[in-house]
């Protein structure tokens, strides 16, 4: 679901425990989903305000990595932890930055 986070079950490191899904719903019978790792706070370093905007996950900073956008597995998501549709306009924004700068 767009604007789902979910556990990443592929997280070796510690510094990115979610993925943020920003594929739209439309083409959800894909096999892959489009998401954006959510690093933690404290790993991130200084983070660009409109390209990687700031949430709280499971009581913890996490910035929005949009730089890092990348497909995986639908499969390999990790569970569901809650949704972040409250602050769509704002990954948008996030994207909109990465995609044409503005």
């Amino acid at each position: 679901m767009q604007c789902g986070v979910h556990l990443n079950a592929e997280d070796d490191t510690g510094e990115i425990p979610f993925l943020l899904d920003v594929q739209a719903d439309l083409l959800a019978d894909l096999e892959t989903r489009v998401v954006v790792p959510l690093v933690r706070r404290a790993a991130f370093g200084r983070p660009a305000s409109r390209l990687h905007p700031v949430f709280i996950v499971a009581d913890e900073q996490v910035v929005m990595a949009t730089h890092l956008v990348a497909a995986v597995r639908r499969r390999s998501l990790g569970a569901p932890v809650l949704s972040l549709e409250n602050q769509r306009d704002v990954i948008i924004a996030a994207i909109d930055v990465l995609w044409s700068g503005v």
